[in-house]
């Protein structure tokens, strides 16, 4: 590598990270909770410390790739999975799973999952649901894309909504998870690379993806407006839906290893009595 290469790389790593300390700083327990206070108080969601999906960032064919980078919408992609706060901000990212893999696979090989699993991620630790003698743990959120854990609800299949107190915490979890929607919206309407194809090496579209989600935070930070405002006015026809925002949500393959625990599944009982007890 050239000097001059070297020294580019070097910048580019010292300003990313410069701006993720400020921008995008590990959040901590007493973070969690405030962000848990958002989502009760702007999208009716206790317990939430925020919600998860993934999209897919469409590149020009990589050379020697192979059908890695393939995905099953047929084009080529990584994968942009990022943890979404209660006001469209990106807590964590994870950047570059190959497009052909599923949502479940792409998150139980995230930096996200193994810090989960690990104990070096921590939660705050269980409380009773607001006006509510049932304990429940803090929480993300996901689609059917994701599996059922302790820490991750989503919601039921289509075919156990026809029972009223699912369909309904269907409902909730759904309004909830749309902040991650609204944010990829967002990065969509304001970087308009990502309404076409990207054309570079697959590391320096990572560099890019990762670039962009700093800028996201930054802009919001620095404007310091409160734009959930704006949000709650914007149906969902209105945000850009380009390439459907080739959410993960819509592959749905690779669960064979993702059978929820008795745990996991009294949990989200829990949240379906609760929102059957405190309907909005």
């Amino acid at each position: 590598m050239r000097v001059s290469d070297r020294f580019f790389v070097k910048t580019r790593y010292l300003s990313f990270n410069t701006l993720k300390c400020k921008h995008m700083p590990t959040p901590t327990v007493d973070k969690f909770k405030k962000i848990a206070l958002e989502f009760y108080d702007k999208w009716n969601f206790p317990n939430c410390v925020d919600s998860i999906d993934g999209k897919h960032i469409r590149l020009r064919c990589p050379k020697k790739s192979g059908s890695m980078n393939y995905n099953y919408k047929q084009f080529f992609s990584i994968v942009l999975m990022a943890v979404v706060d209660a006001n469209y901000k990106f807590v964590m990212i994870d950047v570059g799973a190959y497009g052909k893999d599923s949502g479940g696979s792409i998150m139980s090989n995230s930096t996200f999952y193994q810090r989960i699993n690990n104990g070096s991620f921590k939660l705050p630790e269980e409380t009773k649901l607001p006006n509510s003698n049932m304990l429940a743990p803090f929480v993300f959120i996901g689609d059917e894309a994701f599996p059922l854990r302790n820490y991750l609800m989503r919601p039921f299949p289509r075919k156990q909504t026809q029972e009223n107190a699912k369909s309904y915490y269907n409902y909730r979890l759904s309004r909830a998870r749309m902040t991650v929607e609204c944010a990829f919206g967002i990065l969509s309407s304001m970087f308009r690379i990502f309404l076409k194809s990207i054309e570079t090496k697959v590391e320096n579209a990572d560099h890019i993806v990762k670039t962009i989600c700093i800028l996201h935070n930054t802009i919001i930070d620095l404007e310091k407006k409160n734009m959930t405002s704006t949000q709650h006015s914007t149906n969902s026809n209105d945000i850009d839906m380009s390439y459907d925002h080739q959410m993960l949500r819509l592959n749905s393959g690779g669960r064979s290893n993702n059978r929820a625990t008795r745990t996991a599944i009294a949990i989200r009982s829990n949240f379906v009595n609760f929102f059957m007890e405190n309907r909005i």
